[in-house]
């Protein structure tokens, strides 16, 4: 099922390491729609993607039909003046519509611009989205529903709006560009595309100001899948189905699996559910309507699955019945919740082995460097570079922070050569800021671990070294209760968390749902007291770097069900729940002693 893994290590000089495959990355097409194209020509009727439509069956466009809207949308937006310097802003989240957009533009030439769906829905002023037009000037907006998305299309201006759904004044429909007749012009543009042509422009969810433009080339994400074809061989003998929320404004959902579609004859089920309370259903439906082959989720995905896997025989089997991978990423996934999917599989497709693997990437790396193509004990393991993919480690306290060069790294950020150049080190390294250490040491076959990211660490004030991310993987796994946490603790005498609560577990461990919230913070006692014994024990069998003396727990912050769960990892649902609780002023000023507190009030 998986390659086997040789690695081979040098030393850099101060200290530093390189890693790389032993075996060599193998040729790719310019494109990823050159691979497109060759399966529609093959079997131009298979299913490529499919989503619910309004009387709740699947619309299922296939690989021939989705060329041939490419085709026609391409040469529209090519008549109404996009190009390499006038890009495609795109506002809705994942659909039918948004790929065939896609498409379209990709064909022509044109760059895509997805944005966040919660920059459109929530925001009053819409700031973000005005200012990434400003930046880059794009030459339309699409939105799948007029109504919904009006106001944020009315924020750009004069940008001219397409539409999926609804009409709005002015604006043109995807009906209508559809209709267009394919001709020279996109042929040429097609005929054109070299792998160093700009195909995305992706956002990375900065917390504050404007988010950064990085630049997606063809070929980063041509040779991104190849490297992970070469680690996954069972992708050339079966094509993939899958069951995907992930946002498509986001390198996992929209690089690493759609592109994984398209290169191996793949077919995406939109999954129009979310892992947050009320929305988690649909995914549930979903995934009994199309057992999936591989499965893709970040760790509050998996938080929301496993309860409810747990709890219905009859979707668990379902769910198992063709499963090949189930494949963990933005995050490490909490050791216990992992046990807990590997008992699921063992029980409901015994005698089928279905690993539960990892890797690791970003934004700027297309986005997959490593990947954890072996067995492995260790949650926290990011697997090993892929071919392909040259890792620099450099030392950074007591672990390495990761860096990476290769096909599959962006060329820089648009339009900001300051932080272009911030972002690679002398010898052109991309500096991510993550920090690992070796699973094995001596041992690079066994893959790396993700010890988080270097800004968020910080020391007590006893000295102590405090790695974030550790100590938030260990303290999800001893608290299922926990949806995700924030850890601070700088410069004070011990770590502190802020939580929030997953209602699935919850439930799971009361037998009940919990009492209404004091507000935003929980206060049922009796989910306390379990919460309570399962700090005091996770304290007990932990060092003081890891330990965490004080814990509040609130509820889901609202705006994080607009979509700001993604797969980006947890920054933007920390930054939320951090923002409006008021991070410090919750942990430290309440006189209570340590342990799970509600503050006063």
């Amino acid at each position: 099922m998986f390659a086997k893994v040789r690695i081979i290590t040098e030393q850099a000089g101060d200290g530093a390491l390189l890693l790389h495959s032993a075996d060599e990355l193998g040729g790719y097409p310019a494109t990823v729609l050159h691979s497109l194209r060759a399966w529609a020509e093959a079997d131009p009727d298979y299913p490529l993607v499919a989503e619910r439509g309004p009387d709740g069956g699947w619309r299922v466009v296939g690989y021939g039909a989705a060329v041939a809207a490419a085709d026609a949308i391409g040469q529209a937006l090519i008549e109404r003046g996009l190009g390499p310097a006038r890009p495609l802003l795109i506002l809705s989240g994942n659909g039918v519509n948004h790929l065939l957009m896609t498409l379209g533009a990709l064909t022509a030439g044109v760059p895509v611009a997805p944005v966040s769906v919660a920059y459109s829905l929530q925001s009053r002023d819409h700031a973000r989205i005005r200012a990434i037009a400003g930046l880059i000037g794009p030459g339309a907006a699409y939105a799948d529903d007029a109504a919904a998305f009006g106001p944020a299309l009315a924020a750009l201006g004069g940008v001219p709006a397409i539409t999926g759904t609804g009409r709005r004044p002015g604006a043109e429909t995807i009906g209508d560009l559809r209709g267009a007749e394919p001709g020279p012009a996109v042929r040429g543009a097609f005929d054109t595309l070299t792998p160093d042509v700009i195909a995305k422009v992706l956002f990375t969810s900065g917390s504050t100001g404007t988010p950064k433009g990085v630049l997606n080339t063809h070929r980063m994400l041509s040779a991104n899948q190849q490297m992970i074809r070469q680690a996954w061989p069972f992708l050339a003998g079966e094509r993939p189905v899958i069951v995907d929320w992930l946002p498509w404004s986001h390198t996992f959902g929209g690089n690493h699996n759609v592109n994984m579609m398209l290169v191996n004859g793949g077919t995406i089920y939109v999954d129009g559910g979310r892992p947050a309370p009320g929305q988690f259903a649909q995914t549930v439906a979903n995934l009994a309507a199309v057992p999936p082959t591989i499965y893709f989720n970040v760790p509050a995905g998996y938080a929301h699955l496993v309860p409810a896997l747990e709890g219905d025989a009859e979707f668990a089997a379902r769910f198992f019945s063709r499963l090949r991978l189930l494949f963990n990423a933005a995050a490490a996934l909490p050791a216990a919740l992992r046990s807990r999917l590997e008992a699921l599989a063992a029980r409901y497709a015994p005698g089928r082995d279905i690993p539960v693997t990892s890797s690791w990437g970003a934004t700027e790396t297309a986005p997959a460097v490593t990947s954890a193509n072996f067995a492995f004990t260790d949650a926290r393991c990011i697997g090993a570079p892929l071919p392909g993919a040259l890792v620099k480690l450099a030392p950074v306290e007591d672990a390495y922070e990761i860096r990476v060069q290769g096909p599959n790294v962006t060329p820089g950020y648009f339009a900001r050569p300051d932080l272009t150049g911030e972002a690679f080190d002398a010898d052109g390294f991309y500096r991510t800021g993550d920090a690992v250490g070796f699973a094995v040491p001596g041992d690079p076959d066994a893959g790396l671990v993700f010890r988080g990211r270097i800004a968020e660490d910080f020391k007590l004030n006893t000295g102590t070294f405090v790695r974030v991310g550790a100590v938030r993987t260990a303290l999800l796994s001893s608290v299922p209760a926990l949806a995700d946490a924030v850890i601070a603790g700088e410069d004070r005498d011990y770590a502190s968390a802020l939580a929030w609560l997953n209602p699935a577990e919850a439930r799971k461990l009361l037998g009940r749902d919990p009492e209404p919230a004091d507000g935003e913070v929980v206060t049922d006692p009796d989910l306390l007291g379990l919460v309570a014994g399962a700090l005091a024990a996770h304290n007990e069998s932990h060092g003081s770097a890891a330990r965490v003396e004080r814990l509040l727990i609130m509820t889901r912050p609202a705006a994080l069900d607009a979509g700001e769960v993604t797969d980006k990892g947890y920054v933007n649902q920390r930054t939320v729940l951090a923002e409006r609780a008021h991070l410090a002023g919750l942990l430290y000023t309440d006189p209570a002693p340590p342990g799970v507190v509600v503050p006063a009030r």
